[in-house]
């Protein structure tokens, strides 16, 4: 149950397409709840800020300036009761009377909002201009202007009279200074009252003040806590997508690259398959690369067997059966071509039994008039009607003949008899194509088959060792490369020498000697493949040719030879010996276009191998060869 919810939340088995489109808007999802989230927070606190910066700070400022306004409201009505010139009287009350105006006018500001100018009466410059923003909650700013409204009329009042009386005792004699300065207190009662009710109010704005500060501390802390909260969910899931498409996509294909690059190299495990985890493309594809690691086994298991058979016979009978059972083409004859004698004859089945040979009967007598001996191509009546002019078009039959290519010519054919009825539609049968792989691989073994078989007919046998000598290389090596050429495959040289061999026959003698030889020669041969070519080169030197081997196989089986001889003890007269070998490598047509040129560098691997301190694998590489010509 856990698995089938994790694979539908993280939708498994859907397409990779959709598989991302989903995780798309998935990802959007979450960056939409943190967007509203933050333009949420940001006008919460744009609000609070605005509060702050367009209301209350402004009007604390403002109420500040009323403070000061009152303060040097008192120092001038103090000055007024001492002055004793009428001009400057005057001039005294008129300041004091613009002070109560600017008053008035902070107050209107501050209850209607709009600009004040704060200006230096000397210099009758603007010292400050201040934008107020009427509050938002107007009932308490409504009070305390309408109350500093009042107070600020009945100064304006007490100024008046201060005046009048200062006025009247400075052009009378008579002195009525205790009711100036009983006027005067008054006045200075009522800036204090006046001063009292700003303060209420600055403490006020304070407090307001306080208020929203507090707001964005809280929406700030609030926002935070739901981010850390909607990343910590957004992460988790993240974290189980991830690891269940990496599950789904990364291991199979980490897993298909592995087996790819390990088949590359020769080293893959055909049985291991790839977990299936979804039913998406990747899915599909682990599924088909399974099938082919299958094909690919089966081939391979194939070919090992074939290489192990002792006849052609043997061979072309198994290669019969696999079409038959594995691929499903009942109905075909395999014919085998002796171009010496520009002959060709069917060589599985060996009795046709109710099966007509299709073909014009020269071609058996003269192998030229079949056309795929001629061209060496596939010739196929399903692509091209009536193609072939040896085949008997008047049955209901089509054919698909398939040369085998060996040493450069056409060596066999293999032609397929196929129902008219089934093919009318499908031209591309995928069974020609696993029919066509089988027959390549089993090639470079045909190959050494009958060259092996052409070598039993013939002395080209070392009468010690059993194995080939250098004649065979001399009279093969046409076919050989043809062969190589043809299929675009490289074959392995190792020139291989006994070191400090001449001791032993000096020390045991000749005996002793062949023995070591016959025993070398048997480690070389048990080494290597049985479709591989070992040949005694001359005295204690054997050249290995391994067929169709892929780059850098050959100092691996080299390396192998080399430590099975030194580990190997030989029985003497008086007890054992042991002996090394010293081994040059080269690949042909990798290091040289030429055959022999590729076993002059073998040779020249061989000798830095003795110079370098004997019972090594040395590999050619370019800097050995330093002549311009060979």
């Amino acid at each position: 149950m856990l698995k089938k919810f994790l694979n539908f939340i993280t939708f498994i088995d859907l397409p990779i397409r959709k598989k991302f489109t989903l995780f798309f808007f998935g990802v959007l999802f979450w960056f939409v709840i943190m967007f509203i989230i933050s333009v949420a927070a940001n006008m919460k606190i744009n609000s609070s800020t605005n509060s702050i910066v367009n209301q209350f700070i402004p009007h604390e400022r403002v109420a500040h300036k009323i403070t000061r306004n009152l303060q040097d409201l008192g120092i001038h009505i103090s000055e007024i009761s001492a002055i004793t010139d009428i001009t400057a009287l005057n001039q005294k009350v008129d300041t004091s009377r613009a002070i109560l105006s600017d008053i008035r006018s902070f107050a209107s500001v501050l209850a209607h909002g709009g600009q004040m100018h704060d200006v230096n009466r000397n210099s009758n410059q603007v010292i400050e201009s201040i934008t107020i923003s009427p509050m938002k909650d107007s009932r308490a700013t409504e009070k305390y202007t309408n109350a500093l409204g009042v107070l600020v009329g009945n100064l304006d009042t007490k100024l008046s009279e201060i005046a009048d009386l200062k006025i009247t005792s400075l052009k009378s004699t008579s002195n009525d200074t205790a009711r100036l300065m009983e006027k005067v207190k008054d006045f200075k009662q009522a800036i204090g009252e006046a001063g009292s009710l700003t303060e209420v109010y600055s403490a006020n704005i304070a407090k307001w003040y306080k208020t929203y500060s507090g707001k964005i501390t809280d929406v700030t802390s609030l926002t935070f806590y739901i981010w850390g909260s909607v990343l910590l969910i957004a992460t988790s899931l993240l974290i189980v997508f991830t690891i269940s498409i990496s599950k789904a996509i990364a291991k199979p294909v980490q897993s298909i690259t592995e087996q790819i690059r390990a088949l590359s190299e020769g080293e893959v495990d055909l049985t291991k398959k790839i977990d299936i985890s979804s039913k998406d493309e990747i899915g599909t594809l682990s599924e088909d690369f399974n099938i082919l690691m299958d094909e690919i086994q089966d081939l391979s298991t194939f070919k090992k067997v074939i290489e192990e058979d002792d006849s052609l016979e043997d061979i072309y009978s198994r290669l019969g059966k696999t079409f038959s059972e594995k691929i499903g083409l009942d109905e075909f004859i395999i014919y085998e071509v002796s171009n010496s004698q520009n002959k060709m004859k069917p060589v599985y089945p060996i009795i046709l039994n109710d099966k007509e040979l299709l073909c014009n009967e020269d071609i058996i007598h003269n192998c030229d008039l079949c056309k795929v001996k001629k061209t060496g191509h596939i010739i196929s009546s399903i692509e091209y009607p009536n193609v072939c002019r040896q085949f008997n078009t008047s049955l209901e039959k089509e054919h698909v003949c398939i040369p085998m290519i060996v040493g450069g010519r056409t060596g066999g054919v293999v032609q397929f008899l196929l129902k008219k009825a089934n093919y009318m539609i499908d031209r591309k049968d995928k069974r020609m194509f696993k029919a066509e792989q089988y027959i390549r691989e089993s090639l470079s073994v045909i190959e050494a088959k009958r060259l092996t078989h052409t070598l039993k007919e013939s002395a080209l046998k070392d009468s010690l060792t059993g194995l080939y000598n250098r004649r065979f290389l001399q009279e093969y090596t046409e076919t050989l490369v043809a062969g190589v050429l043809r299929r675009e495959k490289t074959v392995g040289l190792m020139m291989c020498d006994l070191d400090f061999f001449k001791q032993v026959n000096d020390l045991y003698g000749h005996n002793v000697g062949d023995n070591v030889l016959k025993e070398t020669s048997e480690i070389i041969r048990k080494c290597v493949r049985s479709s591989d070519l070992v040949i005694r080169f001359g005295g204690e030197e054997f050249l290995v040719l391994m067929l169709d081997i892929n780059a850098g196989e050959t100092s691996k089986v080299a390396e192998k030879i080399r430590e099975t001889i030194e580990n190997t003890k030989i029985k003497v007269s008086d007890g054992v010996i042991k002996k090394t070998i010293s081994i040059g490598v080269s690949e042909f047509p990798v290091d040289a276009e030429s055959f022999w040129q590729a076993i002059k560098f073998a040779d020249v691997s061989l000798y830095r191998a003795k110079e370098t301190g004997r019972n090594k694998v040395v590999r050619f590489t370019s800097d050995m060869w330093t002549e311009k010509e060979f």
